[in-house]
C-alpha cells in the first residue's frame, strides 16, 4: 500500500494554514492518507538560526504581501491577524490530545484552529479560544484545556519537535512522502506530480 503524506505545520505559519486547507484534497487525488504533525517553529529556529519572516529585514513587507497574494492565488480566505506571530504551544498540544482521544475529529479541529486565527483574527494561543473551538466541535473545553497543561501532552509535543529537527524539518509547511521532502505550500503541485509520476531523476 502506498505510504501516507506526513504534513508538518506550525499554527503561526500563514503558509501552513494555506497548506492545511489543501493537503487533504491533494492526498485524496493521489490516493494517499495524510498524517498531521504540529511543530513549533520557535524551537526549530533556535537550531537553524532563522526567524519569523515578518521580523527579518527587508523580507517583512514582502512576506506580508505574499501571504495575501498566495491566499488569493489558491482561493483561500485570509485575514492578516492583528497579533502575529503567536506561540503555538497551546493549540498544538490540544491537537495532540485530540489525535490521541478523538482521532476522527483531530484534522477538523486543527483546521478550525487555523481558520479562527487566519480568517477570524482570534488569538488561538489563548486557552479560552482553544476551548471555544473544541466546544463548537462537540468536545469539552475543560478536558482540552486541562490536557494542554498535562505533562504527558507537553512531553509529546516536545518529542515531536525533537523528532522533526532530527529529520531535518526546518519550516512550515513541510511534507515528506515516499522519503522525499517538500517545503512550502507552493510545492504542493510539485509534490502531487511527484506522487503521481512516481518521482523523477534529478
Amino acid at each position: 500500500m502506498a505510504g501516507s503524506i506526513d504534513f508538518y505545520f506550525d499554527f503561526s505559519s500563514p503558509y501552513g494554514y494555506l497548506a492545511a486547507e489543501m493537503i487533504e484534497t491533494v492526498g485524496q487525488r493521489c490516493g494517499r492518507g495524510v498524517n498531521w504533525h504540529p511543530i513549533l517553529l520557535g524551537v526549530i529556529f533556535k537550531t537553524t538560526g532563522a526567524q519569523p519572516l515578518t521580523m527579518a529585514p527587508m523580507k517583512g513587507p514582502y512576506s506580508e504581501k505574499d501571504f495575501r497574494r498566495s491566499a488569493a492565488y489558491f482561493g483561500v480566505p485570509y485575514t492578516a491577524p492583528s497579533v502575529f506571530p503567536i506561540a503555538g504551544q497551546n493549540p498544538s498540544r490540544a491537537v495532540l490530545w485530540m489525535q490521541q482521544h478523538h482521532p476522527e475529529h483531530a484534522k477538523a479541529f486543527a483546521l478550525e484552529l487555523y481558520r479562527a486565527y487566519f480568517r477570524h483574527d482570534r488569538d488561538i494561543s489563548k486557552l479560552d479560544v482553544v476551548g471555544d473551538i473544541a466546544t463548537a466541535l462537540g468536545h469539552s473545553a475543560d478536558d482540552v484545556i486541562a490536557a494542554t497543561q498535562s505533562d504527558d501532552i507537553k512531553n509529546r509535543l516536545k518529542a515531536n519537535v525533537e523528532a522533526a529537527i532530527a529529520q531535518g524539518i526546518f519550516g512550515s509547511p513541510y511534507f515528506i512522502v515516499d522519503g522525499e521532502a517538500f517545503w512550502g505550500a507552493d510545492r504542493l503541485p510539485m509534490m502531487e506530480q511527484w506522487i503521481q509520476r512516481g518521482g523523477w531523476s534529478y
